[in-house]
């Protein structure tokens, strides 16, 4: 077995079977159990049960024991609870306890406390009227200076921890760092799907100062939503990982967080040199003074409910539209509601943005017109009457269609690999490339980085292929098609003998007796399991490697079938028929992981149809009926979403879509919830529509460690299912909103000069791009296939276009198309969906009256694409009159149509 196969599936065996649990054989756990406890479990709790929330608390350390709901699952639990009795040493962070560091005015150097680092019995305080529990921590926290009172009240059926902290000296003491653990149950170990869908809960954070909160969501996406927000002081200013918790990362454990109300300290010291999401601040104590810093846990009765919650908690709630991604050549809405008159509006950096105001919706909602004006991040601080901030995290990106001109141009240049003597037959190719160095990387202790194979080695060449669908480049192709004929074909993927089609994991390997010396680069350590012999880099056993290869074939029968002169070295059918191959070939020859769902799995729907309509009815029926094998495996779970990890947000995408196909309804339902729980919709551009995945840049990055990854491919796959629900659910405006905001993920983090990194690094130590481009190319196929605009008519905030610049006026509404490919486009009021082969769309314009639809087209790319070849949803009752559909059901339209008119039929 290779050994990276062997190390997934080691890793899987941990999941499932409890007895034998990857944390139980843990050297963390091995070593606590030698040190003393120290959170006093034995000394017992105190329950308490308020409106919605019931919880325990610790009498020694009057931290949390429990946190439920009233109403639900006895035995659902939003902590931990079931590593309490491992997790009661020193170090260990629980719900209640507090991180400061501090400095006596005119001292240079900060010094740290925690609660959790030595603990001591604390000083229980009488209760009030209100106060379920209160104690002087004091004593917890190493010799403090400042003198620290805890209590957890109830205050109107609600659910408030409250730190007061005091200064007894006679000297000025600067808080510069404030932090609140919330070490909610997100570990997975040791638990299969079930019952970790049962029992987690993934928590997404809105860093947006006194608008902040932190949502909390069980897995499977049903029931409430547990909402963290500030109540007193408490100003969500940064989002920092406990990673002084002594409970070990894995890939089903991310790790836990604190809420900073203050950062500077951490700012001058572990995060130096980082530009942070907000301002970093400190409070000062002046001699004898107090301050109090409070947050308060309310319950949601959905993820759709949040922003309803929020505002009846009147709390500040912005939603952008799109969202927070901003094309220099497209203008966003911003929408806020609150109880307090906004006082004013800052830009940082300065003209970074424009923000213009715009008339108020009918129900007092402001509205805002954001424009951005230079490339990078942006953030918008609003403040209310009170004083109170609110902050949204802007990206202003070049337009949607620049982005990926420049990225097809970066990975067909400064990615372009071409060395006749390359001993691992990778030449040509799209390689893998290191933007900090800026240089390829050839060589790597993860084989397949160098290997052109599973994620991080193909998905630079994914992206190149699949930008050609979007925006058809005659230069990049003829240097595409030399890969794919010399380098894919018949080396990536075997092309004779017993294992034709099957792909193989990595060209490139580590074997140095094999090969001459000086091959292989002396200052890398090739003892790890990663740099795989060619043995291992030949097998051809991991599913997931197929979509990439099947994908290329697709785009290549595209490019044959579609257009003019641009692939002309082997027939369309060729083409086609290498991608049913491999679809089939994936079942065939990598049978144990092709039970999951693949990631780019939609593009063996994707050739399923091609097939039908082509009319190769033997080949669709057997790639069909080996889907619904597949799909009626899936049917049977609960949840369906396994993959070589134990848990994982890839499989989704191919699960949702044929269960849908299939008519599988009840699937389709859970796969939805089940997105909808990791892929938020906060206001900020790095969470917002991005899918919850923190292991892979282990496996796909430079900088290589467990971490929230913001705009991991996850987000523009997951995309995929989200807006082919909202298409089928054109009122539902959260679902578009998430959707989108996932499909312009794969846009947010490509740089001025067009790389496309693994993802976003979300640790406040680095905010920054991954400095290697990883399995960047596996989201941009989730754009390439999905991306479109979106016109709607919103009952509160009117007339709207996502990925698309819209004006209106009496009786028509006119929308100029944003997209890279302008070839998608979905007017929500007429459940119309319009979709080229070929083709640009330049605007569209509907009449309100009449309901007519008139189509602007592109004439500028007559040469290769002689027809602009349109699909109309014959649900939505458009035809264009006048006009011959093609055996496809196409409209054909010349290219040097300048409009036609869709009248409604129906």
């Amino acid at each position: 077995m290779n050994l990276k196969k062997s190390c997934y599936l080691l890793l899987t065996l941990f999941y499932i079977h409890p007895a034998f649990s990857q944390q139980d054989e843990h050297p963390v756990w091995k070593a606590t159990k030698s040190q003393p406890a120290t959170l006093g479990i034995e000394q017992g709790t105190k329950s308490f049960a308020l409106n919605q929330l019931k919880i325990k608390i610790l009498n020694a350390s009057q931290t949390l024991s429990a946190f439920q709901q009233v109403n639900g699952d006895a035995a659902f639990d939003y902590t931990p609870v079931e590593l309490l009795a491992k997790r009661d040493r020193n170090n260990f962070f629980h719900i209640g306890d507090i991180n400061i560091r501090l400095k006596y005015e005119g001292e240079t150097k900060w010094s740290s406390y925690s609660s959790a680092k030595d603990r001591k019995k604390v000083i229980e305080i009488a209760a009030s009227k209100t106060t379920l529990a209160a104690a002087d921590i004091t004593p917890t926290l190493e010799n403090i200076p400042l003198k620290v009172v805890r209590s957890w009240e109830n205050v109107d059926g609600d659910l408030i921890l409250k730190f007061q902290i005091s200064n007894p000296t006679d000297q000025a003491i600067e808080i510069g760092s404030l932090g609140i653990p919330l070490p909610f149950n997100n570990n997975m170990d040791w638990k299969n799907l079930n019952q970790a869908h049962a029992q987690n809960v993934f928590f997404d954070p809105y860093i947006g100062q006194d608008a902040g909160y932190m949502q909390v969501n069980h897995l499977h996406g049903n029931g409430p939503s547990l909402l963290v927000l500030p109540y007193t002081n408490a100003g969500f200013e940064a989002y920092n990982p406990l990673n002084s918790d002594p409970t070990p990362k894995s890939i089903t454990f991310e790790g836990f967080h604190e809420w900073m109300i203050h950062s500077k300290a951490l700012a001058e010291t572990d995060w130096k040199g980082v530009e942070q999401w907000n301002t970093p601040t400190s409070t000062v104590l002046k001699p004898k003074e107090s301050k109090t810093f409070a947050l308060k846990f309310v319950l949601s009765p959905s993820i759709k409910e949040i922003e309803n919650t929020l505002l009846k908690n009147k709390r500040p709630v912005a939603i952008g539209a799109p969202g927070y991604v901003v094309p220099l050549d497209n203008p966003v809405k911003l929408f806020i509601k609150h109880d307090q008159a906004i006082a004013h509006i800052s830009v940082y950096p300065e003209g970074a943005l424009t923000v213009t105001k715009q008339q108020d919706t009918p129900h007092k909602w402001h509205q805002y017109e954001v424009k951005g004006q230079q490339w990078g991040r942006a953030r918008l601080t609003i403040t209310y009457q009170d004083g109170a901030e609110q902050t949204i995290q802007y990206k202003v990106i070049k337009s949607e269609k620049d982005v990926v001109n420049d990225l097809g141009n970066f990975l067909t240049t400064a990615q372009w690999y071409e060395n006749d003597q390359d001993r691992f037959g990778r030449s040509p190719s799209v390689i893998t490339y290191d933007y900090e160095d800026k240089k390829l990387v050839t060589q790597e202790q993860r084989a397949w980085y160098a290997g052109l194979s599973d994620e991080a080695g193909a998905a630079s060449w994914l992206a190149a292929i699949m930008k050609q669908v979007v925006q058809p480049n005659p230069t990049e192709i003829n240097k595409l098609k030399r890969f794919v004929n010399e380098t894919m074909y018949g080396r990536i993927q075997h092309k004779e003998g017993d294992q034709k089609y099957g792909v193989v994991k990595s060209l490139f390997y580590y074997e140095p007796d094999s090969l001459p010396a000086g091959t292989y680069d002396a200052d890398i350590n090739w003892k790890v399991w990663s740099a795989w012999p060619k043995k291992e880099a030949d097998n051809i056993g991991r599913s997931y490697n197929y979509p990439h290869v099947a994908a290329a074939h697709w785009v290549m029968y595209r490019l044959a079938r579609d257009y003019r002169n641009l692939v002309q070295e082997e027939s369309w059918d060729v083409y086609l028929d290498r991608a049913f191959q491999t679809s089939m070939a994936m079942i065939e020859k990598a049978p144990y992981y092709a039970q999951f769902g693949q990631m780019e799995g939609s593009i063996f729907l994707l050739i399923l149809h091609d097939l039908r309509r082509e009319g190769l009815t033997d080949a669709a029926n057997k790639l069909e009926a080996a889907m619904r094998k597949r799909a009626e495996h899936w049917k049977s779970l609960d949840y369906p979403f396994g993959s070589e990890m134990p848990w994982d947000s890839t499989g989704q995408e191919e699960v949702y879509l044929w269960s849908r196909y299939f008519g599988f309804d009840d699937k389709t339902q859970v796969t939805l919830n089940a997105i909808l729980a990791y892929m938020p919709t906060v206001p900020h551009w790095g969470y917002n529509g991005s899918a919850r995945r923190y292991w892979d840049f282990v496996y796909g990055g430079k900088l290589s460690r467990i971490e929230r990854q913001l705009h991991h491919y996850g987000s523009a796959l997951n995309a995929i299912p989200v807006l082919t629900e909202y298409r089928d659910h054109p009122d539902d405006f959260y679902l578009l909103r998430v959707g989108h905001a996932g499909m312009m993920g794969a846009l947010a983090n490509v740089t001025a000069d067009g790389f496309g990194p693994a993802a976003f690094h979300s640790y406040p130590s680095t905010l920054a791009n991954d400095g290697i481009s990883g399995d960047y190319g596996t989201g941009f196929y989730g754009y390439a296939v999905n991306s479109g605009t979106y016109i709607i008519q919103h009952p509160e905030f009117g007339w709207l276009a996502f990925s698309g610049h819209l004006q209106a006026d009496k009786n028509n509404i006119e929308v100029r198309i944003t997209t890279a490919s302008r070839g998608r486009v979905f007017l929500a009021k007429e459940h119309l969906w319009l979709t080229t082969d070929a083709g640009e769309i330049e605007k569209l314009r509907y009449n309100q009256k009449d309901k007519s639809v008139v189509l602007s087209f592109n004439n500028s790319q007559s040469d290769r694409v002689p027809n602009i070849l349109l699909n109309i949803n014959p649900e939505s009752g458009y035809v264009i009159e006048g006009l011959q559909k093609d055996p496809f059901n196409r409209y054909t339209i010349p290219a040097s149509t300048a409009s036609v008119t869709l009248v409604k039929t129906k």
